[in-house]
């Protein structure tokens, strides 16, 4: 068992589950590559120093995706340019030239919109669950969520956000 430092164990668990975590990461990172190598990497050294305490009071997959999400709150605090990066983002989507796709208007969205609109509407998590992981009251993921979703709802239709500048850790 992965656990008990089974090497096969593990490399069947990373199999099968970082696919899923570095699309999740991906998401949330905004699509920085760089970002992300790092985020998985750090989830999994992590998730195996903390493996032997995990007490299957969830599933293997949400107690992972909790991990990759506390690695990239992490580096959102450590590396202020990411939340640059998301605001240069929304600067281009003024550029009536520039076609905007769902990802690049997810990667406009400011971290905290987006970390909560993909741990609800992608991962399917409930608001309560969102709370307990980012620290805030289940109002405030609701809230977070609404202004995500006309965001989003904005930029995809070309027009633009008034709530470009509210975050969420």
């Amino acid at each position: 068992m992965a656990a008990n430092g089974d090497e096969s164990a593990f490399r069947s668990l990373y199999r099968r589950h970082t696919p899923a975590l570095y699309a999740f990461a991906c998401r949330l990172m905004g699509g920085e590559s760089a970002d992300v190598d790092d985020v998985i990497q750090d989830a999994w050294l992590r998730a195996v120093r903390g493996l032997p305490e995990f007490g299957w009071r969830s599933s293997l997959r949400t107690w992972l995706s909790s991990i990759v999400l506390n690695c990239c709150r992490e580096r959102w605090r450590e590396r202020p340019e990411i939340q640059d990066a998301s605001a240069d983002a929304v600067a281009r989507a003024g550029d009536l030239n520039l076609r905007m796709d769902l990802e690049s208007a997810l990667t406009a969205l400011p971290p905290g919109y987006r970390a909560v609109l993909i741990l609800h509407d992608v991962e399917g998590y409930t608001h309560d669950e969102i709370a307990e992981r980012l620290g805030v009251q289940p109002g405030t993921s609701k809230s977070q969520l609404f202004h995500a979703r006309r965001a989003l709802r904005e930029r995809l239709s070309g027009g633009t956000s008034k709530d470009t500048t509210a975050t969420a850790s």
